[in-house]
């Protein structure tokens, strides 16, 4: 069953800390024929249609079902396949499939009207049903999603109830004021496609999926690329591009290359190559906020055991510095903020001001002595090619070394990092670097912190911890709310199942040849909320 660490914003989690994309020598529809040099806008005027958008990714997506998909691929491409039911921004609905959203005076009742004349991309009416499939399946344990926890309130489920064609209730077994924040996540699949499936994760359906996002799915070749092409009844207007295609690029170097000569269009990049880019000036470099934490997970199940000893997390925490992690990593402050708590600034209730274990290797070595352990050896996994893990890695392992801690690297690619993560039994590693991005509601961090939480990778366990967590998703009282959840937060920050290092800003680079970019909306994890809204000058 696949996880993620993504939360309640669009979803997201990331697994991993954001890796440039590349591409050797991968073959994939052309960007363009003109070189870097002359990519400038051809003129300032109104949207064109047609073209083609070439995004780099890190690794082939796992699986295309926004029920199952965890990884930042599955999820960026999943966005331009599957519409939502409405987005957040800055607090502001924007609905999508959904015409509005209406709670009950006493919020145990929410009414969904959906817009009229929905269709899927092979034409058959998106109805109410459909809603209320997606709900169900989610709902079914034996369908294994990882969404199912979230719409489980007081230990019960919620229902989804078809009123008429367009319009679906939601009865909550109590208040929950997490639900709507829940609700942003669900993206409806076709019942007509999966209703007879045993196993809708292991459907052969989802290699060619069916949405109702503004892109139908095309072609894909493993390893390669993947490629959508436009869906003129998209309910938001037909798009202007012709197809968007998303090149699978592993190494960061033959990736910048392939930005750098137009073969790709659309791509992350790491602090240390940005002013490479600025100076062709042939890109918009945009760096945003993804309310994301990046940081260092301590694995408290792998078979070494040291790392479920307190003493042992605060001792390896003391010996790093977060202002340093930030130089190394991301050159400046202009792109992360130092962090101490697990929850990111954009969220409900969130406070920096807790217990902070840093910059003391005096203090950790006698952590260690006191907890009796010597001779520490830990295995460090990294994402080959990421050059933020890359260099974070070398700074613990040297600051590890100090305070008497041998740190072995280990280096894979990024599909193998992933797996390798998100597999909960996995007992061979022990730190880890990655990061999250849980959306605004706190309640979307329980799946990380409480012990059952199905995506608890560091394997953290305090009942009192998931106390709190059970009583602020159901606590109506803003300010009592707010009590609970900087009470978790302190206790987390206490424990130190993680090290906190920064809250991040992701940095885009997008060619000048495209236009749209305000209106298509930069977005958490999937870059774009609105690729129907980007056009090639």
């Amino acid at each position: 069953m696949r996880k993620r660490l993504t939360g309640f914003i669009g979803v997201i989690l990331l697994t991993l800390l954001v890796s440039a994309c590349s591409g050797g020598n991968n073959a994939a529809p052309a960007a363009s024929n003109a070189p870097a040099e002359s990519q400038q806008p051809a003129d300032n005027g109104a949207p064109k249609d047609g073209g083609n958008l070439i995004i780099g990714v890190a690794a082939d997506p796992v699986i295309l079902n926004p029920n199952y998909a965890g990884d930042r691929v599955s999820l960026t491409i999943d966005q331009a396949l599957y519409a939502p039911l409405f987005q957040v921004n800055n607090g502001k609905k924007t609905f999508y499939l959904a015409d509005s959203l209406t709670a009950s005076a006493d919020n145990l009742t929410y009414t969904l009207k959906l817009k009229s004349g929905l269709t899927w991309h092979d034409g058959e009416k998106l109805t109410a049903d459909d809603v209320v499939f997606t709900i169900n399946s989610i709902l079914d344990e034996k369908q294994n999603s990882l969404l199912r926890s979230n719409l489980i309130i007081g230990d019960k489920p919620i229902q989804a109830v078809k009123v008429d064609d367009l319009t679906v209730e939601f009865k909550l077994p109590q208040v929950a004021p997490a639900f709507e924040a829940t609700l942003v996540q669900i993206s409806p699949i076709p019942k007509h496609i999966f209703e007879n499936e045993a196993d809708i994760e292991k459907s052969p359906k989802n290699a060619a999926p069916v949405g109702s996002g503004p892109f139908k799915f095309k072609e894909y070749k493993t390893g390669e690329y993947l490629t959508l092409e436009r869906f003129d009844n998209y309910f938001g207007g037909k798009p202007h591009l012709d197809s968007v295609t998303y090149r699978i690029a592993k190494d960061t170097n033959s990736a910048n290359l392939a930005l750098q000569n137009g073969e790709i269009n659309v791509k992350y990049l790491d602090p240390q190559d940005v002013a490479t880019f600025q100076a062709t000036n042939n890109f918009e470099i945009l760096p945003y906020s993804e309310g994301r934490l990046a940081y260092l997970l301590f694995n408290a199940n792998s078979d070494r055991g040291a790392l479920a000893k307190k003493e042992v997390r605060e001792a390896l925490s003391l010996a790093l510095s977060r202002d340093e992690l930030i130089q190394t990593a991301y050159t400046s402050g202009d792109y992360a903020e130092p962090a101490k708590s697990f929850v990111t600034p954009d969220g409900l209730f969130f406070t920096n001001d807790v217990t902070s274990y840093d910059n003391d290797a005096a203090k950790a070595k006698e952590l260690l002595d006191k907890a009796g352990v010597s001779n520490l050896k830990l295995r460090f996994i990294t994402t080959s090619g990421n050059k933020v893990q890359e260099a974070v890695s070398l700074y613990v392992q040297q600051k590890l070394k100090a305070i008497g801690v041998d740190v072995e690297l280990q280096s894979v690619d990024a599909s193998a990092y992933s797996k390798r993560f998100t597999d909960k039994d996995a007992k061979d590693f022990e730190l880890a670097l990655a990061g999250y991005i849980m959306g605004y509601d706190p309640d979307a961090y329980r799946i990380l912190y409480s012990s059952t939480g199905n995506s608890n990778y560091s394997h953290y366990n305090n009942p009192e911890v998931d106390k709190l967590f059970d009583a602020g998703a159901s606590e109506a009282d803003t300010a009592k709310r707010g009590e609970i959840y900087k009470k978790a937060q302190e206790i987390v920050a206490e424990d130190a199942p993680i090290y906190p290092i920064a809250y991040t800003k992701t940095i885009v680079a997008v060619s000048k040849q495209y236009g749209g970019i305000e209106e298509a909306v930069l977005k958490p994890v999937v870059i774009f909320e609105d690729l129907s809204k980007i056009y090639l000058k």
